[in-house]
């Protein structure tokens, strides 16, 4: 353990100093970086000053002749010749001198070339050269010279082209001069267009100097630092430290071993720090240890329990909603079909579909806020309410204003219901309802669309006693489809809280706006499923769609 704890001191204390050498060479680097810089931009726009705006646009003109095959060989050399030329050729070379740089040249800016680069870039020579003054004279290029140019730039270059302004990243190159940096300078006509670049290359040889000696210094420096502290702390570590934290993992290793049998030795560590914390609390978590132990089984015990009346409470909360399809097989005149997948072992929403009398199909959908147990025993209260008081004469805003009061009486725990009940006439196709709170249903007429039906929504079951209901109508057709579901489905959230919504509900209704009840909620359920993906889920999902197939025959 001493020798972990003196490599990590060793680590430690090398990566504190290398930080903080990193730290002050990369800013030092940056400073004298952008200084250099600086002084190639000033090199670059003292050059600027040796010609003319027509000197500039003259040579630039010649050069684009030239470059397209059309100057002749008399104007080239009459521009080269000129004592125009000539000087500002020997002040530029008297410049690179002065300045201490590299080189000093301007190029023919060519935007169209450099943003269509060949695939054989090796070999590509966009650099056409009007002034160089390379130090090394047999590199040197002539007025129309072409050369290759470092790919690693071209993005820079590009955007000094497009925008006519300098660019304030660093051009950091190395060649026969050593480290080096650049500068670009755009040249615009009248117009402000660019139409030439200057270029200067200053090297930068001391600035690696003097980081190489800073980086030797501060590394020896270290070395010695470290051995020194690591001698003096060894001792002081294995007394103070070592010894007792050994006693305390051998005293654990042994309560392990010995099927957590306590020992008293622990309680001989009186280091009046930490350790002597560690011993005592590792003692009194031994002693908890074996009082957990006790307790667990008997826990366990009444978990296993709790669990198996869980999984009967689920399969009764499942079979108290209509789960056997074909629900009427016997029933021409619709179809319909319910789904309810709980978020929990037993669940809050319900649905439920009966016939009131022989010609009147009820169909409910409900969602009791709050989640497991209690949710589910307040759904068994409100579907029973719901189907005990709708009865054939009664109407369906008197069956939830006086399910409403009922409920109220024996609300202890502050529960509440968002229902809605609908009741089709199959003689006439009058398809009655309430809304207590609940999400729009969505209505599909025969051939069409599914489209949500905007109804004004009551007040929730169970939130206020006295309230008072009102029912709507619609006429439904044979053909027509009724979609109603929960706000599980449209409040679905996959992993980035994103929510399912009403726009992807109507999606995937209308894409799958041919299939039957039976097949029209899995696909639903499998889209919820892939948008959610492996998000936990956080709501019930229920769903119900009723078909209303062929109107009934009166008796």
């Amino acid at each position: 353990m001493l020798c972990k704890i003196l490599v990590g001191f060793v680590i430690l204390t090398i990566v504190i100093c290398a930080a903080t050498i990193a730290v002050g060479v990369i800013q030092y680097t940056r400073y004298m970086m952008q200084l250099y810089n600086e002084k190639a931009y000033q090199t670059a726009s003292t050059f600027r000053t040796y010609m003319t705006d027509e000197e500039l646009q003259n040579y630039v003109d010649v050069a684009w002749k030239l470059k397209n095959g059309t100057a002749s060989e008399k104007e080239v050399q009459d521009l080269v010749n000129s004592e125009r030329y000539q000087t500002t050729r020997q002040l530029l070379f008297s410049l690179r001198e002065s300045m201490e740089a590299n080189d000093i040249y301007m190029v023919l800016a060519d935007p169209e070339a450099m943003h269509n680069p060949p695939a054989d870039v090796e070999n590509w020579q966009p650099m056409f050269y009007i002034f160089d003054s390379y130090a090394m004279p047999d590199l040197s290029f002539d007025f129309g010279g072409r050369s290759a140019f470092n790919m690693d730039f071209l993005d820079s270059v590009l955007k000094i082209l497009d925008t006519g302004e300098r660019v304030d990243d660093f051009f950091i190159s190395e060649s026969d001069f050593g480290y080096n940096t650049s500068a670009v300078l755009p040249l615009k006509n009248a117009d402000g267009e660019v139409i030439a670049m200057i270029g200067v290359e200053v090297p930068m040889e001391i600035l690696a100097v003097a980081l190489l000696n800073y980086a030797k210094s501060a590394l020896l420096v270290i070395v010695i630092v470290t051995v020194l502290c690591m001698v003096g702390y060894m001792a002081y570590l294995y007394r103070k430290i070592v010894a007792p934290i050994n006693l305390v993992a051998k005293e654990a290793g042994l309560f392990v071993k010995e099927e957590n049998k306590i020992s008293d030795r622990l309680s001989s560590v009186h280091t009046k720090d930490e350790i002597q914390d560690l011993s005592e609390a590792l003692l009194q978590m031994e002693l908890d240890i074996n009082q957990y132990i006790e307790n667990l089984t008997h826990v366990t015990a009444e978990k296993e329990r709790i669990g198996a009346e869980l999984d009967v409470a689920t399969h009764i909360q499942a079979s108290m909603l209509p789960c056997i399809f074909p629900a009427f097989p016997e029933r021409e005149e619709f179809d319909i079909y319910a789904t309810m997948n709980p978020a929990k072992e037993v669940g809050g929403d319900f649905y439920d579909f009966f016939m009131v009398d022989e010609r009147h199909l009820a169909i409910v959908m409900a969602d009791v806020s709050g989640k497991g147990v209690p949710a589910a025993l307040f759904m068994v209260i409100g579907k029973t309410l719901i189907k005990d008081h709708t009865e054939p004469g009664v109407g369906l805003g008197d069956v939830f204003t006086e399910v409403n009061d009922m409920l109220c009486e024996s609300n202890s725990e502050g529960l509440f219901i968002t229902a809605f009940e609908g009741v089709l006439d199959l003689v006439t196709g009058e398809f009655v309802f309430v809304n207590a709170g609940h999400e729009m249903p969505f209505i599909q007429k025969a051939g069409g669309e599914y489209k949500p039906y905007k109804i004004r929504a009551g007040f929730v079951l169970a939130g206020m006693e006295g309230m008072r209901y009102k029912a709507g109508s619609m006429q439904l057709e044979p053909g027509d489809r009724v979609f109603q579901y929960t706000d599980g489905v449209t409040e679905a959230t996959d992993a980035h809280n994103e929510l399912y919504g009403m726009e992807r509900l109507e999606a995937v209704l209308n894409r799958n706006q041919d299939k039957k009840p039976d097949e029209l909620l899995p696909a639903v359920k499998a889209d919820i499923d892939a948008f959610v993906g492996e998000a936990p889920q956080f709501d019930d999902i229920t769903m119900l769609c009723m078909e209303y197939r062929e109107r009934m025959k009166e008796v």
